[in-house]
């Protein structure tokens, strides 16, 4: 094979690309495969090694394959976790005792880790003031969390509650207690009957990129979920964080039924 510049054709780096990218697709390279080395691409191509260098390091910067210094490069494994949008909420799970990320995870057979980084009072954000229905310096407690699967991490948790409810309340301390902090804002009167995640995707900061340990060129997805109770009040937000090239949402929904009279 060679990759050779013609007037209207793509740099030969990207030729090399477009054909392993469909390799992977295809499935001649699967999950965890080693791509061949640059010299070997470079000969394979009868091009120069940076040129198979840079055909390498736009699949990593497209979230394809992994580069490990001094091992190779490797195709990416698919596998993801999911969030299932509105069973994670389900009151049928509430004998395990379990919060929802540790429900989910250990269900999809691996093992969960939440490090809680910080409990600070804080200003709201502007999009948690306005669906918590709360303003001015210090009004509510912000709960971070880090979230593992299998000592992965996958997940950057931030969770946004009044400070006037929980301040002091064991919401304050690390560890919640049974079903986590929805166990506890039942305890004050919150029930959640209803939620609404907002998803988004976008490039991460440069402190997401470390902390979820991101491949160059990997995105990640955004949910802003509100909990409202029983009387129809929000009374908790949530930002998830998720790595995209590890994460699947699921959502199951009602249809909506009724037709407007002509």
């Amino acid at each position: 094979m060679t990759a050779s510049t013609t007037p209207g054709r793509r740099p030969p780096s990207q030729q090399i690309a477009d054909e392993l990218r469909q390799a992977i697709a295809d499935g001649s390279l699967g999950p965890g495969a080693r791509l061949p080395s640059e010299r070997a691409l470079a000969q394979e191509y009868k091009a120069a090694r940076n040129t198979a260098a840079r055909a390498l390091q736009l699949l990593e910067e497209q979230g394809l394959i992994t580069i490990e210094h001094g091992k190779g490069a490797f195709v990416r494994e698919r596998q993801r976790l999911f969030r299932f949008g509105n069973d994670r909420y389900s009151f049928r799970h509430r004998a395990t005792g379990l919060t929802p990320f540790r429900l989910e995870v250990t269900q999809q057979g691996k093992e969960p880790r939440v490090d809680v980084v910080g409990i600070t009072r804080e200003d709201p954000p502007e999009d948690v003031a306005e669906r918590l229905g709360v303003a001015g310096p210090g009004s509510v407690l912000h709960r971070e969390n880090h979230y593992f699967a299998d000592d992965e991490p996958v997940q950057i948790v931030s969770t946004f509650l009044r400070w006037d409810e929980v301040h002091d309340t064991p919401l304050m301390q690390p560890k919640t207690g049974k079903n986590g902090i929805y166990g506890r804002l039942e305890d004050l009167g919150h029930v959640m009957t209803t939620g609404r995640d907002e998803v988004t995707a976008r490039m991460p900061t440069p402190e997401e990129t470390e902390t979820l340990q991101l491949p160059a060129g990997v995105p990640v997805v955004e949910v802003l979920h509100t909990s409202f109770d029983q009387n129809g009040e929000p009374f908790e937000v949530t930002r998830y964080v998720h790595r995209a090239d590890r994460t699947g949402l699921v959502y199951d929904f009602p249809v909506d039924q009724t037709e407007e009279d002509a």
